[in-house]
């Protein structure tokens, strides 16, 4: 892949005053799954047959047994497929792991210690998934061994790590600043695949910038299919290359400011107005949430989820036995303009009860469901809606996560969330129906929800 060829390319470049190699250190930082074992593995043939002279070369990984599997199921592997089978033979004794060449190169495993290539000289060692390293034990044990050698290189390859992995932070920041100060000099080359802490961690955009396999040997689908699915801080380090302490709060999509911003406790919906309702459930069922919108005394969306005072609740609820009987109540009552319900979304399940019972609900359709995401976002920044402050749709938002889907569409992220984003969802139905079917006028005037 072209990100692969680049790293060979620098790793290996020559200092023309020396014919040597310029490069001791070799720094990589890349999402899983780019394609770095198999850059690696090039790496080490190279040195092997293609440095002229016997070399030795060592490989470890997080842990021996770590180590000992990617050497015999990755590397043997390969070079059996090759066209360089014959070239080698492999011993497979454990503590003696090693693919000996027919010049005399040696292709071995050790284990991640302070002993590390003690009674050996080194050309090449490799600390690969360095994250696992929480200090330069392993480094110092390898460095002695390479002292003597003409062109010796160490390569530190990992994925971003965690706030024990000190050893690979230390790399990362120094190789930061080596780059920032353009020191054309320096003996360690480093490379980073990552996205900025500012950028979405849901766009195709920012996945097309930090991970250099997408589109070669990883989909855009099954990248999609992990964003849905896993926790959003385990994405950000293993797609999108981030440090823990490099993530940003929550509240990604809409900030807490702005939303702080169309806080108005005195809005409401002057009688008359129309209104409608969305109505929505987590995937779980264990929380259901009834939103109303309409336009409020200055003309802008007023959002809010309807509480009654008789029973001391609002309708954002655990369970969802209760979700049928109170939209019935509310529908009488106040003859929304539209009851608004995802026709694939968890909630839809209530509504032939619903129509059975009297309300007429509507679904939109998916390209109006992100459009009408896109309204609530655009809403917010413009100050063109209102609420009252009601917890609920804090907690969602502080949660919410994009999930774009093409031409620049994008909707809610259901699945890869950690809190119930059920107001939100119920929201933005909400708001569509209003500005859908908003003409319709409501007949009774406006009071109290009870």
């Amino acid at each position: 892949m072209p990100w692969q060829s680049q790293v060979a390319d620098v790793a290996l470049e020559i200092n023309p005053r020396t014919g040597l190699l310029q490069y001791r250190t070799v720094v990589i930082t890349v999402p899983r799954q780019s394609g770095k074992t198999t850059l690696l593995l090039s790496l080490m043939v190279q040195r092997a047959i293609g440095f002229g002279i016997r070399q030795n070369i060592v490989y470890t990984a997080q842990t021996q047994k770590a180590a000992r599997k990617k050497w015999e199921e990755e590397h043997v592997a390969a070079l059996n497929g090759s066209q360089l089978h014959g070239m080698y033979s492999v011993r497979y004794t454990i503590g003696h792991e090693q693919i000996k060449w027919k010049n005399g190169s040696r292709h071995s495993i050790t284990a991640p210690t302070e002993k590390a290539g003690h009674g050996e000289t080194i050309d090449q060692a490799t600390i690969d998934e360095a994250f696992a390293q929480e200090d330069n034990r392993l480094e110092q044990a390898l460095r002695p061994a390479m002292i003597t050698r003409p062109q010796p290189q160490l390569y530190v390859v990992s994925t971003a790590g965690t706030g024990k992995s000190l050893y690979l932070k230390d790399k990362v920041d120094k190789g930061r600043t080596l780059i920032d100060g353009g020191n054309r000099n320096s003996q360690t080359a480093y490379f980073e695949w990552s996205a900025h802490e500012d950028e979405d961690p849901g766009s195709l955009e920012t996945w097309y910038k930090c991970m250099p396999a997408l589109g070669h040997t990883i989909s855009v689908d099954a990248i999609r299919s992990d964003y849905e699915d896993m926790k959003l801080a385990e994405f950000r380090r293993a797609y999108l290359n981030q440090w823990s302490d490099e993530i940003p709060e929550l509240w990604l999509v809409i900030n807490e400011q702005d939303w702080e911003t169309v806080l108005w406790e005195e809005s409401f919906i002057p009688e008359g107005n129309p209104i409608a309702f969305g109505l929505d459930c987590t995937p779980e069922r264990s929380f259901g949430t009834i939103v109303v919108a309409g336009t409020n005394q200055i003309g802008n969306v007023h959002v809010e989820i309807p509480s009654s005072e008789s029973r001391g609740m609002i309708d954002h609820r655990p369970g969802t036995s209760w979700i049928v009987p109170r939209m019935v109540e509310l529908n009488e009552r106040w003859n929304p303009c539209a009851v608004i319900i995802q026709p694939n979304g968890p909630a839809a399940t209530f509504i032939p009860e619903l129509e059975a019972k009297g309300v007429k609900v509507v679904t939109p359709s998916a390209s109006a469901y992100a459009g009408a995401c896109g309204f609530i976002y655009d809403s917010v920044y413009t100050q063109k809606v209102a609420h009252l402050g009601q917890h609920p749709f804090a907690v969602a938002l502080a949660g919410a996560q994009k999930l774009d889907l093409s031409e620049g569409a994008w909707k809610w992220n259901r699945k890869a969330v950690t809190v119930d984003i059920s107001p939100l969802v119920a929201m933005t139905l909400a708001t569509w129906g209003l500005s859908s079917y908003g003409h319709i006028k409501a007949i009774e005037p406006w009071i109290s929800w009870d």
